[in-house]
């Protein structure tokens, strides 16, 4: 029976339609799921769903570490005529965590979705769901640019609809508040996309960047750029642009708020990525223009503006929001050295944030569940009556930190290490300084909750269920797989940038 699974896995993975089915099976489940209607029978597919697409995405990295990249061409159609899904290194590592939380997260919802969702709403929730994955993962897998706008728009419209599922009246609010930021990025992420097939006549991301080395129209090159920089930069929540998110991530449902936390803003980074260094060159975006400056001093103040503003946070939603947009600034500092140390530390810190930030954000939705609050000053004295929920905050919150033996120890030690190899001396040091405002925002939980008179919220409570703790431990327990073993995370992620650097002609 074994011999027979392993035989079935390996024709699977060997499969040249993986690319499209990631795609179309949650696609077209969706909809379907609408007009199923039963809430039990929804659940139980869409986690289905959620898990088939998470082992593709295993299959697909599987395939490209033994063989290198590989292309799907839709309807048949070569490059650059046609539409083509193209799976390499770096995009088959987001597209792993992304479906890995997806599924995960999706696993530990049900308590949360009964609680924070009305019930009239539920067969909503999971077809959003799985639209909204649909469209980062298709973000990732596409090799067409105007496809990635496509797919931005399906995730984006998606988690609008998500977060106006929260029950209290500030989430469609919050919802419309993300919707008009997010319609104006995606917009100017387009009118870049125009631009650029004015110039080159082709959507195929690897023939306009062919094109382009060619073209003589410099200056239509950079107002497209300009514009698809601006527009990702609002998805990412890049400061000064992320007003979007701290309602969007405080309002939504938890569930909600943990899947978009842990995905969303890293693939706008992903996109941002392959813009820089596959359809334009860091020698464009970092020579001709002093981008790479401008994005140091948007990180560094956005770290510190946006950590301070963690540590005054009563709400831990929106604590943790803020902290989100200074691990964007992080994640930027990587990109922007245009070597491949810089880079692997950019991409692996996407890996690792997603896995600290999406466990922090289950923590907070069993302490919503149970005590019926996510403000801080309810939480007091929880670890007496939630021990397992509080010890992974505490596990989380170290890794948020980089202390060694997390993951985030790894990225930020990787981080700092190609800061410091770049001569850039002086933003190391600001790195390490904004690290100890992360001390601060975390110590401040940690102290509510072990080291505090219980709430009277909390003298009612009792320890979250294991169908969310089981969840909440392997994301959380991943923080410290992965900063303790890095062979798949970080030598990935260094495989994803030295691709990335070859591919835009950049000498180590």
């Amino acid at each position: 029976m074994i011999e027979q699974l392993i035989q079935f896995l390996d024709v699977v993975s060997k499969s040249p339609h993986l690319p499209v089915l990631l795609i179309a099976i949650p696609l077209v489940a969706a909809p379907l799921l609408i007009l199923i209607g039963n809430r039990k029978l929804v659940q139980i597919l869409s986690l289905i769903v959620a898990w088939v697409v998470f082992g593709i995405s295993v299959a697909m990295l599987g395939r490209v570490l033994a063989t290198g990249a590989f292309e799907y061409q839709l309807g048949g159609w070569p490059s650059p005529y046609g539409i083509v899904y193209r799976v390499d290194h770096f995009n088959a590592f987001v597209m792993l965590f992304v479906s890995a939380l997806g599924a995960l997260v999706l696993t530990y919802s049900p308590p949360s979705v009964a609680a924070e969702i009305p019930r009239s709403k539920h067969y909503l929730f999971y077809p959003s769901y799985l639209l909204c994955m649909t469209g980062l993962l298709g973000m990732c897998v596409t090799g067409d640019l105007f496809n990635v706008f496509v797919f931005l728009e399906i995730s984006s419209l998606s988690s609008y609809a998500l977060i106006s599922l929260g029950k209290t009246r500030r989430a469609p609010l919050a919802s419309l508040q993300y919707l008009i930021l997010g319609t104006i990025g995606a917009t100017f992420f387009l009118l870049g996309i125009g631009l650029l097939y004015q110039i080159t006549g082709t959507l195929n991301m690897a023939d306009i960047a062919e094109k382009l080395a060619a073209s003589d129209a410099k200056r239509a090159e950079l107002v497209a750029f300009a514009f698809m920089t601006v527009g990702l930069f609002i998805k990412m929540a890049v400061f000064p642009l992320h007003t979007w998110l701290p309602n969007a991530y405080t309002y939504a449902p938890s569930v909600v708020t943990t899947f978009i936390a842990a995905t969303s803003t890293k693939v706008s980074v992903y996109a941002f990525v392959r813009m820089v260094y596959t359809i334009y060159t860091p020698k464009f975006a970092f020579e001709t223009l002093p981008l790479d400056r401008a994005m140091v001093v948007l990180a560094l103040i956005g770290i510190f503006v946006a950590s301070i503003a963690a540590i005054y946070q009563t709400n831990v939603k929106r604590l943790l929001a803020y902290s989100s947009v200074a691990q964007i600034g992080y994640m930027l500092l990587g990109i922007g050295l245009a070597t491949e140390a810089g880079v692997a530390a950019g991409v692996v810190h996407m890996f690792n944030h997603a896995f600290i930030k999406g466990g922090l954000f289950m923590v907070v939705g069993c302490f919503a569940l149970r005590i019926g609050s996510v403000r801080l000053e309810d939480w007091r004295g929880a670890a007496s009556v939630m021990p397992m929920t509080c010890f992974a905050w505490a596990v989380g919150g170290l890794g948020l930190i980089g202390v060694p033996m997390t993951a985030g120890f790894v990225s930020k030690w990787m981080l700092l290490t190609a800061t410091m190899d770049a001569g850039n001396l002086t933003v190391a040091m600001l790195m390490l300084i904004s690290s100890l405002l992360a001390v601060v925002y975390v110590w401040k939980v940690v102290e509510a909750i072990y080291f505090s008179e219980p709430s009277e919220k909390v003298k009612a409570a009792k320890e979250a269920p294991l169908t969310m703790l089981i969840p909440t431990y392997v994301v959380i327990g991943a923080t410290v797989v992965f900063g303790c073993w890095t062979v798949y995370s970080a030598e990935i992620a260094q495989l994803a940038a030295k691709a990335l650097l070859n591919a835009s002609g950049v000498v180590q």
